[in-house]
């Protein structure tokens, strides 16, 4: 998938998520979604820390 498809699928479907939702609801999806995505990308940095990481020689 194409960079603008990915976006273009996103935004899509954040449209149809979002409807008929609250204000209210609207804000608490958001943070749950960004602290899932936060979350993710906490994990593949130190996953990928963890990977490069190599030992020190004495």
């Amino acid at each position: 998938m194409k960079p603008c498809e990915l976006t273009a699928a996103i935004t899509a479907a954040a449209n149809l998520i979002s409807k008929g939702l609250t204000i209210d609801e609207l804000n608490f999806l958001g943070m749950i979604l960004t602290l899932l995505g936060d979350t993710i990308v906490t994990i593949a940095a130190q996953q990928s820390w963890q990977e490069n990481k190599k030992p020190s020689v004495k």
